[in-house]
């Protein structure tokens, strides 16, 4: 066993872990008050559900031993057969060091969908979807990317750390979810905007900080792979967040603060996949393309009429799509490629076409049994109360106006009411 390799692995999941909670800062900032514990809590339960379904199959599923080139077999449920004793990895770290980290990566990507389905789904639906989802999506996209003997993996895709498996996968289904369950109440009509992007921002720098985990932790050893990801991670996350404010102030005149919190995590999603294949210089390219290509795609839900509610189609599927193709082109030490670039294609398209069918099929499943639609009553009066008995903050406490009473019509006082990212409606 390799200690120094092991330790790094074991922070790299911790740090993959923290970035579940900040992902639900993030998008708990973005919505309105009347729903935001309803947010924080669409992420968190991910914590819960998926890592008992990652112990009793998700693992086996993901990383057994390969059965046709789609999923793994059934030799690790319940983690059996794995002892303290079991390596992997190039330099020897133990099974279940990998088995921590990877869990974290399906904790994650479900609750990347969260967003999208913001303010109007039934959190037993919810909970009953992502179950769902990472067994019968997440689990085996994993294995084809990852696990020898995995199609993509044979294929040889460039998918260093989950723009495929990960961020298109979330993008995609989160639009297939979205198109089943309808738009928000007042869509185009209503003001929704952040009411805190305090919040908005320092979930952004807790997933900044997760990312190192993310990325690096992916090469499975501390060595310059792990260092080139990490420096590639800053430099596209840097970059991406000019893009986006260059974009934004061009074309809506003003440099945002949600917008450079989404920038940062559209170069984060970007660089994911590309991040150990290319140099700095590419990874500077691949920010800067995405920052601006995503702040230009949050608005297409405007134009399309889908109703995204956080832009989770905008940023995850699409900056996912620009880093995995984008390596095609990019990717050094003579790998790069018209011939990579196709591989490249095979990988994104073939998980977007499958990730959405199914997404699709099991959210109409989960509308028809026992809705996915919150009730409009609980919906226009805020999913906190409703499905929680709580709310976030309690302004009768301090005098202030309470949230029924607000004049915003979000659930703070209008005077307080924060700007929302500029948009073309």
């Amino acid at each position: 066993m390799n200690g120094a390799d092991t330790a790094f692995v074991l922070i790299s999941a911790s740090l993959v872990m923290l970035m579940t909670p900040g992902l639900a800062f993030f998008y708990g900032g973005m919505v309105r008050v009347k729903s935001a514990l309803n947010m924080l809590m669409m992420s968190f339960v991910s914590l819960g559900v998926v890592t008992v379904l990652w112990v009793l199959y998700g693992y086996s599923l993901a990383f057994g031993p390969d059965t046709g080139g789609v999923i793994g077999n059934l030799d690790f449920v319940g983690l059996k057969g794995i002892s303290v004793d079991t390596l992997t990895g190039k330099d020897g770290i133990p099974v279940f060091a990998f088995v921590l980290f990877q869990m974290m990566f399906a904790i994650l990507t479900p609750a990347l969908m969260s967003g999208a389905l913001a303010d109007r789904v039934k959190f037993s639906a919810w909970t009953l979807f992502i179950a769902l989802w990472v067994t019968i999506v997440y689990f085996p996209v994993a294995h084809w990317v990852w696990a020898e003997g995995g199609w993509l993996y044979e294929l040889e895709v460039i998918d260093f750390a989950g723009g495929t498996a990960v961020h298109i996968n979330a993008g995609i289904g989160a639009l297939a979810a979205v198109l089943v369950v309808g738009k928000r109440a007042g869509f185009k009509k209503d003001p929704m905007r952040p009411h805190s992007l305090p919040l908005v921002v320092l979930g952004a720098a807790l997933l900044w900080f997760g990312w190192f985990g993310f990325n690096a932790g992916s090469a499975l050893a501390a060595d310059g792979t792990a260092a080139t990801m990490a420096v590639n991670t800053q430099v596209a996350t840097g970059a991406a967040v000019l893009g986006w404010l260059v974009y934004e102030r061009i074309r809506h005149g003003a440099f945002t603060t949600l917008g450079a919190a989404s920038g940062a995590v559209a170069g984060l999603v970007a660089i994911t996949p590309s991040g150990a294949a290319v140099n700095a210089m590419g990874a500077l390219l691949i920010g800067v393309v995405a920052g601006a290509v995503c702040s230009w795609a949050v608005s297409l839900k405007y134009k399309l009429g889908y109703d995204d509610s956080l832009d989770v189609v905008g940023v995850h599927l699409v900056g996912g799509v620009i880093g995995t193709l984008l390596v095609g082109f990019l990717a050094i030490d003579g790998v790069g490629g018209f011939t990579q670039f196709g591989k490249q294609a095979v990988g994104a398209f073939s998980v977007m076409a499958f990730s959405f069918v199914v997404s699709w099929l099991l959210a109409r499943f989960v509308q028809a049994t026992i809705g996915f639609r919150a009730d409009e009553d609980d919906e226009t009066a805020g999913l906190d109360q409703a499905y929680h008995a709580e709310t976030a903050y309690d302004f009768s406490a301090v005098g202030g106006v309470s949230a029924s009473r607000s004049h915003s019509g979000d659930g703070v006082p209008a005077a307080q009411a924060p700007l929302s990212r500029k948009v073309d409606a």
